[in-house]
């Protein structure tokens, strides 16, 4: 399969899936430039991903499937001896879909996005932040004394993970939420996730 990334994008979290699988071998990474939608070898990435952008996956037969949720719960599923993903029709595989939609539309879309953006105007920026609190309140409260999202690592925290490393980027301090910062530190610990993030912070500064 090709897995189609940018640096500390969402897409993070499919390398990160992909060295916790120990996958580098069966999954090949493909670098995507979003500015001029093209891959590292040239190609014309919306021909791929219409959509333009990352992640996307191109199965081995040639079918393409992109939004991170989807995308990560394929990789799960791809390589289930990882155990990234509970089994299809299990209750804990709903709640998985429930931190992926959680971290994707409350946290990515809903907080991060808009702050990232060098478009967003300045109202679209303070309503970002004036909704952060409430729901980094809510997941502070459910990782109480837990270790991750699920009773295991999970393509939900590899996804949070890259999320929440958006937070130096945008001036939203974590102390506030002591949770988090544990959450934060316990998963950057993980080797497979410390090698994702040291590669990718590596690839984003060549590339500055």
């Amino acid at each position: 399969m090709e897995i189609y990334y940018s640096p500390l994008a969402c897409s993070l979290s499919t390398r990160i899936a992909v060295y916790e699988a120990g996958a580098e071998e069966k999954a090949r990474l493909v670098r995507v430039n979003t500015k001029s939608q093209t891959t590292a070898d040239g190609a014309d990435y919306r021909a791929i991903n219409p959509k333009g952008l990352v992640p996307a996956v191109r199965t081995a037969e040639g079918e393409v499937l992109s939004e991170n949720a989807a995308v990560l719960q394929y990789i799960a599923d791809a390589f289930p001896e990882a155990g990234l993903a509970p089994a299809a029709g299990d209750m804990e595989r709903y709640r998985l879909q429930q931190w992926l939609s959680f971290v994707g539309s409350e946290l990515h879309k809903a907080v991060f996005a808009p702050l990232l953006s060098p478009t967003a105007d300045e109202g679209a920026k303070t309503y970002a932040r004036q909704g952060a609190a409430a729901r980094l309140d809510y997941l502070a409260a459910h990782l109480e004394g837990r270790e991750y999202l699920l009773d295991r690592f999970s393509v939900a925290d590899a996804y949070l993970a890259a999320v929440l490393n958006w937070a130096q980027f945008v001036k939203i301090d974590l102390a506030a939420w002591p949770a988090i910062v544990a959450y934060r530190e316990r998963v950057a610990a993980r080797p497979a996730v410390a090698r994702a993030m040291k590669d990718e912070f590596e690839l984003y500064r060549a590339a500055a």
